[in-house]
């Protein structure tokens, strides 16, 4: 009896893997990376980084510190991690210890130079308090962007925030209709300024090296021919290349995991890695 309840279980697993993987690749991948594309080597001269203690956030911030053409990196944080202790170490990376993320009036100074933000602050909606979980993924956003556009409006420009699949205001769960929110408002406020804004609706994020075990590699393997898997560092290398590509997306774009996988590769291509 036992053994049949596993094999229905697994069966069912295995239906909805195949089910996922069959939606994926009918559906995912909107933006197409330009073959001849002209690209702005400046874009990513000043990076700042949100949420570099969490899995999504470590696996950003890696990759802002491998990339070349980065020449600075802030890590606003309310914490260290062995990623920021290294980074801090080596004089590649600037912490900003911060205790209110609605509050960046002390950072003017230097969001001023700031070209590229890749926001990866963000919790699980699973038992939190919908009033905080607005807080954290709606008005910390919007808070910041209000500042940045204070003291900066000058191109290139661009806030790189990860959503997650299933983010919109037209879905039913109370966490997509926020993250769809902020997409919407940080965008409609980069209207006529030099910010180009970007909602990255990934679906399956894998973590730094460090960070990954058995299971995530296995889940992954079984994700990968749907397009629902893609590497932190690649994300981070598709927000790079984004943003180089200055005159390719329009603000607002809505970034699914085909298109940060293709947008990645491109980078890699050009980085010759």
């Amino acid at each position: 009896m036992v053994k049949k309840i596993l094999l229905s279980i697994a069966g069912c697993l295995v239906l909805l893997v195949i089910g996922f993987n069959i939606w994926g690749a009918l559906t995912l991948g909107k933006h197409t990376p330009a073959e001849a594309a002209k690209r702005n080597a400046n874009a990513n001269e000043v990076v700042m980084v949100f949420g570099g203690t969490g899995s999504v956030g470590d696996a950003l911030l890696k990759a802002a510190m491998i990339d070349t053409e980065v020449k600075q990196i802030y890590a606003v944080t309310r914490r260290l991690s062995s990623r920021l202790e290294q980074g801090q170490a080596s004089g590649r990376v600037e912490v900003i210890m911060l205790e209110d993320f609605t509050d960046y009036s002390q950072m003017s100074d230097i969001l001023a130079q700031v070209n590229t933000v890749m926001w990866g602050l963000g919790t699980t909606s699973i038992g939190m308090d919908p009033e905080l979980y607005r807080k954290i993924h709606v008005d910390f956003p919007i808070a910041f962007v209000t500042e940045w556009l204070s003291v900066r409006t000058e191109a290139p420009m661009s806030f790189h925030y990860v959503t997650g699949m299933g983010t919109g205001e037209e879905e039913d769960a109370q966490w997509a209709k926020d993250k769809g929110s902020a997409e919407r408002r940080v965008a409609e406020m980069a209207k006529g300024t030099g910010l180009r804004t970007f909602g990255h609706r990934s679906a399956w994020i894998r973590p730094t090296e460090e960070n990954a075990n058995f299971a995530t590699y296995l889940l992954e393997r079984l994700l990968q021919p749907g397009y629902l898997v893609i590497t932190g560092v690649d994300l981070g290398r598709a927000m790079f290349e984004i943003s180089a590509r200055s005159d390719e997306l329009p603000n607002g774009a809505l970034i699914d995991n085909k298109d940060a996988i293709e947008y990645a590769a491109a980078y890699r291509s050009y980085q010759g890695i």
